[in-house]
């Protein structure tokens, strides 16, 4: 066989996984739901159902079907060898593993009419499965054990199908035509036989576990059921986990209980034992009584835990165990590999609570009395034969390494302590060395470096060791470490290999068999948990995911029921751990995937009964999917605000109606403010703010909410400034001014040393001491030295600090303060107290106190800034001015540096003229004539100085004409490009005061405020269509966004849950899936004209007869068409003999 590329054998892997985890579905390869009564076209199905079991027998060893017996399949090595030669011959001849599966599908479709009606599954699915199926056996025919496992998993999945002879017949002889006809004179004999031998076992096999289990697992499902109250899978093993911790508590409580009893009982004798024993028994049954009739038991775990208080064998803690791990035992009884790997947990489990022997049958006898007790009406001699099986089958895999992991643990944990850092780092460099030398394909998915592969292999002969320590955590840890190889895409044939090469390298080391047994059995237990968990894992969303393809996820999508489809690409649970697809897809980088997702997700559709929209399971699956879009895919983040808006094609008055569902943005899971606009500004992106349904959320906080606090807030810095600015600016500073307003300012710069500063002072100085002792610091030197608090790097903050500091030096040289002690001191009267000048002060008038008056004024109104958020577009214009500083200051600095320039030089002729004679004045007069205020009639003096008025003469054309006109250039250019975004930043500014506003609103304020937009109301798609719950409905100008198309997909037909949606025939097809589309119709003409065959460089090769018999190849390209026939025919010939000759 040809070997296939690497890129190509590994996605045909993890198409097997992707497609593998489905096993246990109703639906198999050799039929799909069958009916009860369903049309047959064959009569040999209807022979079938009057044939005695004798009879059939008979009919089986006539055809080589052995439907008597399930035994080993021992075949000749030479049949074995020739069959997997011609296996591998038919895989080659195809050009992927789907097309070998389509091949299956057609032949049995063309070759069995009658098993037709069987086949429920998408095709592409179904297809896949038959070639997974075959392929798994084939290249295990020559492993007898593993074969019969396989077969074995298979015949139970197919225990609620009715398999028969005839349809196994059916299926062999479809299945062996094809192979005849693909592989005419490459398939040996030997080889057909092989495969004829090998269809019979499985069909054999599947009629005999039919006939001999079905009943019996039917009755322990069903059984099981009821004693769980008919809950589901993930609702019984969460009921069972509570019911054990309580249980625990229970049994802790009881066991304080009993030695204080013993403590307080004094003196005993055989009398008094018999009598307390009796007494204790009494108060037993009197507590258990009550208990009872207070909590009824309805759960198998209930009824469990109370009949083993009741027969005295409550107090086995190993119980427990097994009572956690029961409900995956009965539900996995069907698949032998997977209640082995169950068995081997639990015995890990007890082994770390039991040390003694542990008598298996007395949880038999609990469980069957807890069974009968819930089934009092159901329950017959076939239950009991039914469950006790299964509990037997149980007890005999816990013996086979009963006892044994205590001695392993301490064997491994002896070997891997020996091991010192040398010889550690030779074992995980030899393990990859044979791993790679074993398994050469091995090394296309070990893309990291040495060291992060030695990280690997050092955690996982970690894990060997841990999973005897702590089975309930590991367990755990595995299945979340095997959903995240499934996102991997990481073919699960690669593990046994691994687990060898691990293994082999042990053995080199050490002699110590134990160790080596120890080692051999836990990590076998990780890699069949680790399979399991990807084989389960890997659905066809998944492998989607994994080809990042938008096409291939619509299919996937597509096959899910309804009722489930949110489900399928919010959630992969494996045990304990769940994986979420669309989580994976954003974070590995498969946008594709994703955007496929959330259009899926976000997609309106609608039958008769009901409405389905994916965004209240989207949000609680992920409540931070914004924060997660903002973070690692922004290009998806439109796309998906996009699909929370529906818009009516329909216009009333020339108004459209406009459904926004921004529940989910506006109120959380538990009912407070949503950190979505957080999420939004912090990410400082201009365009998504402006969406409609973010501007729409902020509209709705902002006006209802926020506003009003951040007013209210505001307000005392407003009633601050007043005070400061009638204290400073607004009365007289002379010292004649009447006592009153002297008062009234005393008063109030009282109010704003002790309110304003105060205040700030003490918040700054909480802030920084908590900012320095939580290290919430920011470096404002390259060194790193000196370091500020995070807090302050927000304008408002900084300013504030600042405003602090200005009003410390004004209270330090407050002229009232230092006036006064003068006038105390001289004796003057009362009145004349409160003054503002005096000698004491005059060397302080100045500065600092007027210059830090004038600063602190400029602070206290900079602090107001804030307020231009009430209109969006005096915030814009605010914003707009603040970025064009940096342009103003350019100008200002090219103008320092000319006027410095031009004064230096003039300073240096020989000039009368005072005003230019140094650089001060020089750089005045300058300055003076760019700034047009230097007089005319002054410009007089330079007429009698040349140089001095040359020198002036090419100053202001520099400056007032090029520097001017740079300056206005600049501008105009940065403000084009501010204008598209001012809203934006505007927007960003106000998004940042919600934030910083909503901590401060009231719960009962925004309680009030959900209330009043009805989110859990439906509101009304258009006029007497009730829709969806979680929107607020706005109306829009029918021009602003226009729309002609239905935005919701409705369908007819059953509106059951379980059914799939039908095709939508007003799905619009990308590009790509048109041309692949048109491919597939031309590769079908070519192949009906010539046999010819699409190759991967884009042309059409294939053999035809000609009229002088020759071989042909077509070859397309972009230039033209070329074609060649034997040794060089011409054009006409070779495009005669594609044709196959003349008509």
């Amino acid at each position: 066989m040809a070997e296939a590329p690497a890129q190509e054998g590994s996605e045909d892997l993890d198409r097997q996984s992707a497609v593998a985890s489905e096993n246990h579905d109703s639906e198999a390869s050799m039929g799909e739901n069958a009916p009860v009564e369903e049309p047959v076209v064959d009569t040999r199905p209807m022979m079938a159902a009057v044939l005695s079991d004798a009879e059939v027998c008979e009919v089986g060893r006539e055809e080589g079907i052995n439907v008597a017996s399930f035994e080993i399949l021992k075949m000749d090595p030479i049949v074995v060898a020739k069959a997997q030669e011609g296996w591998s011959a038919f895989l080659s001849a195809h050009t992927s593993r789907e097309a070998v599966g389509e091949a299956i599908y057609s032949a049995l479709f063309e070759g069995a009419p009658s098993l037709q009606p069987l086949f429920t599954t998408p095709r592409a699915v179904q297809a896949m499965r038959f070639m997974n199926g075959i392929h798994g056996f084939v290249t295990t025919l020559d492993d007898p054990v593993t074969l019969k496992t396989m077969v074995e998993t298979l015949g139970f999945g197919h225990l609620n199908l009715d398999v028969t002879i005839p349809r196994v017949i059916m299926f062999r002889d479809a299945l062996l035509d094809l192979l005849e006809v693909e592989l005419l004179g490459t398939l040996d004999p030997e080889g057909l036989q092989g495969f004829r031998l090998l269809l019979n076992y499985v069909g054999g096999a599947i009629i005999f576990i039919k006939a001999h289990y079905a009943d019996r697992l039917r009755l322990l499902s069903e059984s099981w059921s009821i004693a769980n109250g008919g809950n589901n899978s993930q609702g019984t093993q969460q009921n069972v986990d509570s019911s054990v911790q309580q249980f625990k508590k229970e049994m802790n409580a009881s066991s304080a209980s009993k030695k204080k009893k013993w403590n307080f009982g004094g003196q005993r004798n055989n009398e008094g034992d018999a009598v307390s024993g009796e007494r204790q028994q009494t108060n037993t049954g009197k507590q258990t009584t009550d208990t009872m009739a207070q909590n009824v038991p309805t759960t198998y775990t209930e009824m469990f835990m109370f009949n083993a208080a009741v027969m005295g064998i409550g107090q086995n803690q190993w119980m427990i165990e097994v009572l956690s791990c029961f409900d995956n035992m009965v539900k996995n009884v069907a698949n032998s590999a997977r209640l082995q790997e169950e068995c081997d947990v639990l015995v890990l489990r007890i082994s770390r609570i039991q040390t003694g022997k542990v008598h298996l049958q007395e949880y038999k006898a609990c469980m069957l009395a807890s069974l009968r007790s819930l089934l009092p009406k159901d329950w017959s001699t076939a239950h009991e034969v039914a469950w006790s099986w299964l509990w037997e089958n149980v007890e005999r895999l816990l013996h086979k390494t009963m006892g044994n992991p205590p001695a392993w643990e301490a064997a491994l944990a002896k070997f891997l302590g020996s091991l010192d850092e040398s010889q550690a780092f030779e074992v995980r460099k030899q393990i990859y060395a044979k791993f790679f030398m074993s398994t050469p394909a091995g090394q296309d998915y070990f893309k990291q470096s040495n060291t992060y592969l030695h990280l690997i292999a050092t955690k996982i002969i970690d894990m060997t060791l841990e999973l005897y320590r702590d089975p309930v955590k590991m367990v755990d840890d595995i299945s979340a470490l095997g959903l995240r190889h499934v996102g991997y895409a990481i073919p699960t044939e690669l593990f046994s290999p691994f687990v060898t090469a691990c293994i082999e390298v042990a053995q080199g080391i050490t002699s110590d068999a134990l160790a080596i047994e120890a080692f051999r059995w836990s990590l076998g237990l990780v890699s069949k948990s680790l399979v399991r968990t990807i084989m389960e894992g890997s659905t066809i969303v998944m492998k989607a995911i994994n080809a990042n393809n938008r096409r291939q996820m619509s299919r996937a999508a597509a096959c899910a029921p309804r009722g489930e489809r949110a489900t399928w690409m919010l959630t992969v649970q494996v045990g304990t751990q769940s994986i979420s697809p669309l989580e994976w897809s954003i974070s590995s980088g498969g946008l594709e995937a994703a955007s496929a997702i959330i259009q899926d997700l976000l997609t309106i559709r609608a039958d008769r009964d009901r409405y389905y929209y994916g965004a209240d399971e989207l949000f609680k699956r992920h409540p931070d999917i914004i924060k997660k879009l903002c973070n690692q895919a922004p290009l998806l983040l439109p796309e998906f605000l996009d699909r929370l808006v529906w818009r009516s094609r329909l216009t009333h008055n020339g108004l459209r109606r406009v459904n926004y569902f921004v529940k989910h943005l506006i109120v959380d899971q538990e009912g407070g403010p949503s950190a979505t606009l957080e999420w939004v500004g912090k990410s400082q992106d201009v365009s998504i703010v402006c969406h409609p349904v973010l501007v729409l959320v902020a509209d709705l906080v902002w006006g209802s909410v926020a506003c009003r606090s951040f007013l209210f807030r505001k307000a005392w810095m407003i009633l601050m400034l007043i005070l400061f600015m009638i204290s400073q600016s607004s009365l007289s500073h002379s010292n004649d001014e009447p006592q009153g307003l002297k008062w009234v300012v005393f008063v109030c710069r009282c109010v704003i040393y002790v309110f304003s500063m105060g205040l700030m002072l003490y918040t700054h100085t909480r802030k920084i001491l908590r900012a320095y002792r939580l290290k919430d610091t920011f470096p404002i030197d390259s060194m790193g030295w000196i370091r500020c608090p995070s807090y302050l790097a927000g304008f408002q903050e900084a300013t504030s600090l600042l405003l602090v500091h200005s009003l410390i030096v004004m209270l330090a040289s407050e002229p009232i303060l230092h006036c006064m002690n003068q006038q105390d001191a001289s004796g003057k009267s009362e009145s004349q107290l409160i003054t503002r000048t005096c000698e004491a002060h005059e060397h302080l008038s100045f500065f600092p106190y007027s210059v830090f008056s004038m600063i602190s004024m400029f602070l206290y109104f900079f602090l107001l800034v804030d307020l231009a958020v009430l209109s969006t577009r005096v915030s814009a214009f605010f914003l707009v001015c603040g970025r064009m500083i940096s342009e103003v200051g350019l100008f200002v600095l090219a103008l320092a540096v000319t006027l410095v320039t031009f004064s230096s030089a003039i300073s240096c002729l020989e000039t009368d003229l005072e005003d230019v004679e140094d650089i001060p004045k020089g750089s005045l007069t300058l300055f003076q004539m760019v700034m047009g205020v230097y007089g005319a009639d002054r410009f007089s003096k330079f007429y009698d100085d040349p140089k001095v008025l040359a020198c002036v003469f090419v100053f202001l054309v520099g400056t007032a004409v090029f520097l001017r006109i740079m300056l206005i250039a600049q501008l105009s250019c940065a403000y084009d490009a501010t204008f598209a975004s001012m809203v934006g930043f505007a927007r960003l500014k106000r998004l940042k005061i919600i934030v910083d506003t909503l901590p401060t609103v009231s719960e009962r304020r925004w309680k009030d405020f959900v209330n009043s937009l009805h989110l859990d109301q439906r509101i009304e798609f258009n006029e007497g269509d009730i829709g969806l719950a979680g929107g607020v409905q706005r109306t829009e100008p029918q021009g602003l966004h226009p729309s002609t198309a239905e935005m919701i997909h409705r369908f007819g037909g059953s509106t059951s849950l379980s059914n799939q949606w039908p095709k939508d025939d007003n799905e619009v097809e990308d590009e790509k899936t048109k041309l692949e589309r048109i491919e597939k119709v031309f590769q079908k003409v070519v192949s009906a004209m010539g046999g010819g065959r699409l190759t991967k460089t884009g042309g059409f090769t294939g053999t035809g007869t000609s009229g002088a018999g020759g071989t042909s190849t077509f070859i397309t390209g972009t230039s033209g068409s070329q074609s060649q026939a034997g040794g060089g025919a011409d054009e006409s010939s070779s495009t005669k003999s594609m044709g196959g000759g003349d008509p």
